[in-house]
Order: C-alpha cells, then sequence, then structure tokens
C-alpha cells in the first residue's frame, strides 16, 4: 500500500499484517525518499530512487535540485529545462530508456507517407530486418527502408535495428 502526504506527497512502501481479533499492524518497508505532487499519484510510473541520480542530460543531482523537474512517461526523472531543450533540437525520447516522451503518432503517419513515396532501389526491396521496438519492447520482422522501421506492435518508428 502506499501512503502519500500532503500536496507535495511523501510515499512510503507498507505492509499490513494482522495482530489477531482484527487489530492491524504497519510495517515501513521501504520509502521512496522524496515528493511528487499529488497529481502524480495514480498517473506515473514508479521508479525506485528516480530522484536519488543526476539529470542525464547536465548531470545536476535532481534530489537536491531546486529546478523543475519532469517525471517522463518511462517513469524516469529529468530536469524540465533538458527536456525542453531536447525538444529544440528535435529529441524526443528518453535518454536512458528510449522510450518515446510525448505522443508521436502524428510524426508515425508522415513517415508512413514518406516511406509509401520513396521506393526503395531494387536490391532492397524484399529485404526483412530483425527490430525491436523501443516502445514496447517487442521484437519484429519489419521490410527494410533508409527512412526507418515499423514496430507491427505499436506502430512506431522509434526501433532499431538487432
Amino acid at each position: 500500500m502506499m501512503i502519500y502526504l500532503n500536496s507535495s506527497t511523501t510515499a512510503m512502501t507498507v505492509e499490513f499484517a494482522e495482530l489477531g481479533e482484527g487489530r492491524m499492524f504497519s510495517i515501513v518497508t521501504s520509502v521512496i525518499g522524496c515528493c511528487y505532487s499529488n497529481l502524480l499519484k495514480n498517473s506515473h510510473l514508479c521508479v525506485e530512487g528516480a530522484m536519488h541520480h543526476d539529470c542525464p542530460i547536465c548531470c545536476e543531482y535532481l534530489f537536491e535540485t531546486t529546478r523543475g523537474v519532469l517525471v517522463m512517461p518511462c517513469g524516469h526523472t529529468i530536469l524540465k529545462s533538458c527536456v525542453e531543450e531536447m525538444g529544440e533540437h528535435l529529441q524526443y525520447a528518453c535518454p536512458l530508456c528510449s522510450k518515446s516522451v510525448c505522443d508521436m503518432s502524428k510524426v508515425w503517419e508522415k513517415l508512413d507517407l514518406e516511406i509509401a513515396a520513396i521506393p526503395m532501389p531494387q536490391p532492397f526491396r524484399n529485404k526483412m530486418v530483425l527490430i525491436l521496438c523501443n516502445d514496447c519492447g517487442k521484437f519484429s520482422q519489419a521490410q527494410f527502408h533508409f527512412v526507418g522501421h515499423k514496430c507491427l506492435h505499436y506502430k512506431s518508428y522509434n526501433t532499431r535495428q538487432t
């Protein structure tokens, strides 16, 4: 069970055990050790110790920073200013796990059109490659193309050839 306190929350994992006759007691088994807004309470992927490391971009220690910190959809944390700078350089994947940090469906649709408009040279037309999707973590076969390889499961081009 998770316990949250105040508008800036402190989270703890608590296990309950019965003493008998319906009485309960609790034991704190681990403490996450940082404060998150209640807005994230049921909407973020929890990564243990997420605040107890350096920002993967600028190397500032996140637990002690006074600047804004974002929890990305994958659960990793990063300074807000670093995410904004990543966007300025068209980088939309987590620097730690490579998962997309925002909805990329419109970009994937444009890549579909671009791939359809650019035929591959004859030696590559039937070439298949094994890919790993960075967003869903599944392997699949995809038709080789210079522009990109689309995950058959997640419909994402955030993939890598294996």
